[in-house]
């Protein structure tokens, strides 16, 4: 009699002393997840608001009044202004999902080692201990054995081509080129067409061939003859030709840099649409990942906790030789943690992506995973 009830202080003792160390590591565990998920926000929202800060002095100063600005400008500067504009807001939009893209990559950090966590407090010890008790599961489940390290937790959708807005040129260089000739050739003609009436040979190369061509120009717009008369004459009139062509080319090209630099805003627009839906997915990946994150967190202090209550139920009952003879409490405590260690490993073997989105099934896998650790909370409490 004495011997039995040493033996029972002795185990109350272990009893004691195992809950202890659970409680210990349970706080520890909570303190750690407050420090980690309170610097991890800190440093991602400091990395959001630079951003931010970067673009939205550039998009609000273009955006006021831009329609009543156009409508009284030229047409180049209306281009220049309209070019400016597009490469703005493809500027924001591109700075938008950069942002977007920090907070995935912090958030997929801060899921990798919320998985590494569960595992080493919790997750993998309590299987090895449901293992070392025999415990067989009463539902038919697949043995193969399922692959959490090489799931690709998340894979965003294929980018478009980056857009690139080509400046405009006002044509004026090009004008006067073409004017230039067009001078040349005016001034050419003129002097073909007076050589025809004259009856003579004109060599353009030698000026003197051409004082009969000054003189019947002369005549004809009535000074009698008068060489340099007749030369400023010609002269004029291909400087006239010169201003018609460049004016005719500078025109054209505005109105078509006009025409370019709208369609180009118009491109722009259509692309900073589809990246802010692209924003806009990532912003719901955000919210998910978070949750999927406080839920492994949660799952990590239960089974934590149960890892104690295994290691307990094997040091007391380790004589037993088949699961059936455990205490009633004792199996209860070992189906909860195997089917928790089921249910968010089924959780974690699906990747959360499908086609660039958030996955249906891996949604469906998180609800489920929520679902069976609150039934083990409302349990306990």
């Amino acid at each position: 009699m004495k011997e039995q009830n040493e033996v029972i202080e002795n185990l109350e003792e272990k009893i004691q002393e195992v809950t202890e160390e659970v409680e210990a590591q349970v706080e520890d565990v909570v303190d750690e997840i407050k420090e980690d998920t309170a610097e991890s926000k800190e440093n991602t929202e400091e990395e959001v608001s630079e951003i931010k800060e970067e673009t939205s002095e550039e998009v609000e100063e273009v955006e006021e009044d831009l329609d009543s600005q156009i409508k009284n400008m030229k047409k180049n500067d209306a281009s220049k202004l309209l070019v400016k504009k597009a490469r703005i807001i493809i500027k924001d939009a591109e700075h938008q999902l950069d942002e977007c893209k920090l907070l995935l990559a912090s958030d997929l950090k801060d899921y990798d080692n919320a998985v590494q966590k569960l595992k080493a407090n919790g997750m993998d010890a309590s299987e090895e201990l449901l293992t070392q008790l025999g415990y067989v599961s009463d539902e038919e489940e697949s043995e193969e054995d399922k692959n959490i390290e090489d799931v690709v937790v998340f894979e965003p959708k294929e980018e478009l081509a980056p857009l690139h807005i080509k400046d405009v040129s006002s044509g004026k260089f090009t004008g006067f080129i073409m004017g230039l000739l067009g001078g040349v050739v005016t001034f050419g003609g003129m002097a073909f067409v007076a050589s025809e009436k004259l009856g003579i040979t004109v060599d353009l190369s030698q000026l003197t061939t051409l004082e009969p061509v000054y003189s019947w120009y002369s005549r004809l717009i009535g000074l009698k003859g008068d060489m340099f008369y007749g030369r400023i004459f010609m002269i004029l009139v291909a400087l006239l030709v010169v201003w018609l062509i460049y004016k005719i080319r500078v025109s054209m090209k505005a109105s078509a840099n006009l025409s370019h630099s709208t369609k180009q805003l118009a491109a722009a627009e259509e692309y900073t649409a589809h990246k802010s839906s692209c924003k806009d997915e990532m912003d719901k990946v955000d919210a998910y990942i978070h949750d999927a994150i406080k839920t492994l967190k949660t799952y990590q202090v239960v089974l934590n906790e149960q890892k104690g209550k295994l290691e307990r139920i094997l040091y007391i009952e380790e004589d037993q030789s088949e699961t059936a003879a455990y205490h009633h409490k004792s199996l209860i405590e070992m189906k909860d943690t195997h089917e928790l260690i089921a249910t968010i490993k089924d959780f974690m073997s699906v990747p959360m992506s499908e086609d660039g989105k958030l996955s249906g099934k891996s949604s469906l896998f998180l609800h489920r995973a929520k679902s069976r650790i609150q039934k083990v909370l409302d349990r306990l409490y």
